[in-house]
């Protein structure tokens, strides 16, 4: 099919004679070849996006529809891959057109060059059906490629192949009901706009494990569960995003830069290459796909880069694989879909952004989740996605972060007071809230301590009392309180300064186990307890802050994992000096 450009404005195009294409077809314009994909039809007019800079073009410029969705080419090589936002690798593109990306550059996301060495699972004769794996590859020395049937494939298998092949090779052919046989090679190609299909969805009851104290004992967020981290500009929303890629339990990571500025990506990319592995010893980037879409590169890409960045995500989870996917930051994409609507003179909704923000937003957030895969037996994985949101100005009546509020189940609210005060992670616990924390006190109880739920309600209930207290200290002083809720307000401070401020930087404070966060946490606790009773015997507060195991509390987060004992010995200690107070 091809049409005639009648108008240019940006990124959007409008060509007519298009009246035999289909929404979401991708085309290519000019002689150039330029990338687009038609966002509207009109009579025989389709309005066109590209995914490319577009001066230069002009009316009666020839547009070629290619009669098919955007899609991602899924297969070996995708580990390790760093991706644009419609999946071409960016190394490749440095290779064929230098630091500058030149236009109309075709690459396919995958090497059709490249072997692979496959292993069958299953032999001659046997019966599949779509999503079974008939075969691995050891992409690396972390990731086991589960080659699968694709969608709408069953039957019995007619010939199954080992050795190496390209990812355009047949592998193994399938024989269905008719008799009808199909070739079956381990790429597979699925449009980004829609979601990849399983059997069941199942509620998410396990947390995801980040190793930050403040987000794993008091805001977790479920495997397949949705989180989003809105704060003002300079409140560490990209360190946290970087903290849960490194730490997370995820077995892979999907990290979609869309729309942020460029050094932070370029300090992602500089970064997870170097970094250690902690559960594998191996470079993070093995088990990481990196999808970089900065706010210098085409602004229609960025809408895609997300659609991108989940479709990939759903193909590791229908291998039975837990997956994280960060996008830093929804915001940016929503502020995409505003400049392409307002092209589009569509009519505005709040602050401009489109009628159909909300929609868009949870037709992202809601193909995460718990899934039995779509196969003969009971394999299970999961999507967890976590999305940053800018609010101008920390706004967070701002459509884009109200919009996310409504879907996510997590909200870890960023605040730039904490900030100022170099508090970091600056997720604010009287704003921040996990819908998921409930019910996944039963998996902390059995997993972690009996008593870890009661613990961590202790110390809510002891910042949200420094909270109450704060106000009278701020209108009478100090000097106004009695000694139970000077201790309050004591131990609070050491919860805020010991516990929830954790330092990203630093090689045993960045990263702190359940098992050790625990013992910590009742380190805090115990104080405030012990402290109580020794008020209630006659003990003066002086001396109950004096004890020398508080300063060893306060230093107890930089003691390393393999040397968690000596917390132990802080609690026996800490509690033997407050027996003796007053006795």
């Amino acid at each position: 099919m091809t049409g005639k450009i009648v108008k240019v404005s940006g990124p959007l195009i409008v060509a007519e004679n298009m009246a035999d294409c289909k929404m979401y077809d991708v085309v290519r314009v000019s002689d150039k070849r330029l990338i687009g994909e038609i966002i509207e039809l009109r009579g025989d007019k389709a309005s066109i996006q590209v995914y490319e800079e577009t001066s230069g073009l002009g009316p009666g410029g020839e547009v070629v529809s290619t009669g098919a969705p955007l899609s991602v080419e899924l297969g070996p090589g995708l580990m390790g891959g760093i991706y644009d936002g419609i999946q071409r690798p960016l190394p490749e593109l440095i290779r064929i057109s230098g630091d500058r990306i030149a236009r109309g550059v075709d690459v396919p996301g995958l090497s059709h060059t490249q072997k692979w060495e496959f292993v069958p699972t299953v032999k001659k004769g046997d019966a599949v059906t779509a999503g079974d794996i008939i075969g691995t590859v050891q992409e690396n020395e972390v990731i086991q490629h589960r080659i699968m049937i694709p969608c709408g494939v069953s039957g019995t298998i007619e010939d199954i192949r080992e050795g190496s092949f390209t990812v355009d090779e047949t592998v193994a052919a399938v024989k269905d009901k008719s008799g009808a046989v199909k070739q079956i090679a381990m790429l597979q190609k699925w449009g980004v706009r829609k979601g990849r299909p399983y059997r069941e969805k199942l509620s998410p009851v396990m947390p995801m494990i980040t190793g930050q104290r403040v987000i794993d004992t008091l805001f977790p967020v479920a495997k397949g569960g949705v989180a989003a981290v809105p704060g003002p500009f300079g409140s560490g929303k990209t360190v946290v995003q970087h903290q849960l890629a490194k730490w997370a339990d995820a077995d892979i990571i999907v990290y979609v830069g869309c729309g942020e500025r460029g050094n932070e990506m370029t300090d992602v990319l500089n970064e997870f290459p170097h970094l250690k592995d902690p559960k594998t010893g191996y470079s993070l980037m093995k088990r990481t796909v990196l999808i970089a879409n900065t706010s210098d590169m085409p602004v229609a890409a960025r809408e895609a880069s997300i659609y991108t960045g989940i479709t990939i995500a759903e193909y590791f989870r229908d291998m039975g694989y837990n997956v994280a996917i960060m996008a830093d930051s929804t915001s940016r994409w929503a502020e995409a879909l505003r400049e392409m609507s307002g092209r589009l003179e569509e009519m505005p909704g709040e602050e401009g952004y489109p009628a159909y923000l909300s929609s868009r937003l949870a037709e992202f957030y809601e193909r995460a989740g718990v899934v039995k895969c779509l196969c003969g037996g009971e394999r299970a994985g999961s999507v967890t996605a976590i999305g940053a949101v800018s609010p101008p100005g920390g706004d967070m009546s701002e459509p884009v972060s109200q919009a996310t509020l409504r879907i996510v189940k997590v909200f870890w609210g960023l605040s730039s007071t904490l900030a100022y005060r170099r508090h970091f992670p600056a997720i604010d616990w009287l704003i921040s809230y996990s819908l998921y924390a409930d019910k996944m006190a039963d998996w902390f109880n059995d997993h972690v301590a009996p008593d870890f739920a009661q613990y961590r309600a202790a110390m809510m209930r002891l910042l949200q009392e420094e909270a109450n207290l704060d106000e009278i200290i701020r209108l009478v002083g100090i000097d106004a309180l009695g000694p139970a809720d000077r201790l309050t307000v004591e131990t609070a401070k050491s919860i805020r300064e010991d516990y929830l401020h954790q330092n990203a930087f630093h090689e045993t404070d960045t990263y702190t186990s359940t098992a050790k966060q625990y013992k910590l946490l009742k380190l805090l606790v115990d104080f405030y307890n012990l402290g109580v009773a020794a008020l209630n015997r006659g003990a003066e507060l002086s001396d109950i802050l004096k004890v020398k195991s508080r300063e060893k509390i306060g230093r107890a987060k930089y003691i390393p994992e393999k040397d968690s004992a000596e917390i132990d010995a802080i609690g026996v200690e800490l509690k033997a000096e407050m027996t003796e107070l007053h006795s």
